[in-house]
């Protein structure tokens, strides 16, 4: 586990939440690619697009580390106040997100990753 894989998925969730765009490509690799099951998408425009378009605040809470891959477990907020739960799974490279795939929880994120309890940060 290192601190800095730690420290710029959570400065991305920052920069998503304040919807500072600017910040949120700086910590993202040109080529990221978002997904989840329906689908993927690459780079700055799709993160840009992706970002703006979305009406929930993304809480992180519990992380799981393991060679450069980070799972959140996450509390979504909607604009209306209605609250849920989901997971995703983060590839860092060098300070920079290279990938993040949500999941509708964090045992599919896990199983996905192949990252487990054991890889829960303290």
């Amino acid at each position: 586990m290192t601190t800095s894989e730690i420290a710029t998925v959570l400065a991305w969730h920052d920069a998503l939440n304040a919807a500072d765009i600017d910040t949120l490509l700086t910590l993202s690799s040109d080529d990221i690619e978002i997904g989840d099951a329906h689908g993927a998408v690459q780079g700055h425009a799709a993160l840009r697009e992706w970002a703006q378009a979305l009406d929930v605040r993304i809480e992180p809470g519990r992380m799981y580390v393991r060679d450069g891959v980070v799972v959140v477990e996450q509390q979504t907020v909607s604009v209306t106040g209605e609250t849920g739960a989901q997971a995703s799974a983060f590839r860092v490279v060098r300070d920079h997100v290279t990938s993040v795939y949500r999941h509708h929880d964090l045992a599919a994120a896990l199983a996905a990753t192949e990252l487990s309890e054991a890889d829960l940060t303290g």
